[in-house]
């Protein structure tokens, strides 16, 4: 089910908007010129081969924050897999590399802080590395510890008031939510009616998968940047309580297109799209990965996971200069756990032996890794300041 003309076009007209208002954005919604651009650039040779393992392949800084389990712990990991293939976990150190060192141009930091941003992420994604299930991630950064804590005090009224800007259990169409076409309702209906979704639906809420689960609205989300021109639903559905009462859970429906990151050459990943972002999420992110659900509507592949209240993406407006150097270890922490669990214990020691072989004494970051970022900020300046210009020739 092709989206209808009018709201293609708008949609891309709302992502080339968001892409022109600041260069952090720009960042985010363009990882096919990520790649491209790394892989045109002198430095490429010298990126190393890491162990293949699945990486988010997106790792920019809103698609890290806090996510909650199904019990409802509270930890930070990666929050958006899309693009996550089985492929080398530098990429995913390069494209966090970009993103701070962007978030520190745009917090008007001298290049030197982001130097010492670099050195301390690789400090903090080592550490990870060399003891996964440890704590190292060095001084708290205070932008990650509040958003943790924001998290936790987060309940369904927040959730509803952020997300829908209502308490009650409806979805006010607007600038951010449009109206169903009647096939599209349809699809929605008949999904949400499938004993396996409704049962998933169920468990996440601790409830006995018996009870009745219904559609109680639903509507197309214009959300993100990369994503703007795909399926994106969300919808409130009710679950029957022993009692006979009902309470509400904010789903969220996302179609799974082909990654744009390379994958490692011969490796075998789920050939349907939202198969593949499933697994990706239980590899690296569990909290969200047993939230998640492959599905089929309308010929396409789409992934499902529930909101909570808890998850919260990191926005960063402006850097202070030791704030920055701490965050900077703080996420790359986050990154190396997630790439180590699925490491055994010889991979993660050979993985730790090429990131430490190139840091030199002077600037104690792997020279691959400065090279590419340095590249790549340059590039994407360029690209960045052009995509304005031919914005406001079109507007």
């Amino acid at each position: 089910m092709p989206l209808p003309a009018e709201r293609r076009d708008l949609l891309t007209t709302k992502r080339n908007l968001k892409m022109a208002r600041s260069a952090h954005a720009y960042v985010r919604g363009n990882t096919a010129k990520f790649y491209d651009w790394l892989a045109e650039s002198a430095a490429a040779r010298r990126v190393p081969e890491g162990p293949a393992i699945w990486i988010c392949g997106d790792c920019h800084l809103g698609n890290l924050g806090p996510l909650a389990n199904g019990k409802g712990a509270v930890e930070i990991q990666i929050r958006d897999l899309d693009q996550a293939v089985i492929g080398n976990p530098a990429h995913d150190l390069i494209r966090l590399g970009l993103s701070l060192a962007t978030a520190a141009r745009g917090s008007d930091l001298p290049g030197v802080v982001t130097m010492r941003m670099m050195e301390e992420m690789v400090d903090g994604y080592a550490a990870a590395i060399a003891d996964p299930g440890g704590e190292d991630n060095g001084p708290d950064s205070d932008i990650v510890r509040s958003v943790e804590r924001e998290a936790l005090g987060r309940r369904w009224r927040h959730l509803a008031k952020e997300r829908l800007d209502a308490v009650e259990p409806r979805i006010p169409l607007g600038k951010k939510f449009w109206e169903l076409a009647p096939d599209e309702r349809d699809a929605l209906t008949a999904l949400f009616a499938d004993q396996h979704v409704a049962a998933m639906i169920l468990s996440l809420k601790g409830k006995p998968q018996d009870r009745e689960v219904r559609l109680v609205d639903a509507a197309y989300w214009m959300k993100g940047c990369s994503s703007l021109g795909l399926l994106r639903y969300a919808a409130i559905v009710a679950l029957k309580t022993g009692k006979g009462r009902w309470s509400y859970a904010l789903v969220d429906l996302k179609e799974a297109t082909d990654p744009i990151a390379p994958a490692a050459p011969g490796v075998k990943m789920p050939k349907d799209n939202a198969e593949r972002v499933v697994a990706a999420a239980r590899a690296l992110s569990p909290h969200l990965g047993t939230r998640m659900m492959p599905v089929r509507m309308c010929g396409r592949s789409l992934f499902i996971r529930e909101l909570t209240p808890q998850d919260l993406k990191l926005e960063v407006d402006q850097f202070s200069h030791s704030e920055a150097v701490r965050a900077a270890r703080h996420l790359a922490f986050v990154v190396g756990k997630a790439h180590a669990r699925q490491m055994d214990d010889k991979s993660r020691m050979e993985w730790l032996d090429i990131l430490e072989a190139d840091r030199r004494a002077a600037l104690d970051t792997p020279n691959w890794l400065w090279e590419s970022v340095v590249a790549l900020a340059g590039r994407h300046e360029v690209g960045y300041l052009d995509h304005c210009r031919r914005y406001a020739l079109a507007a």
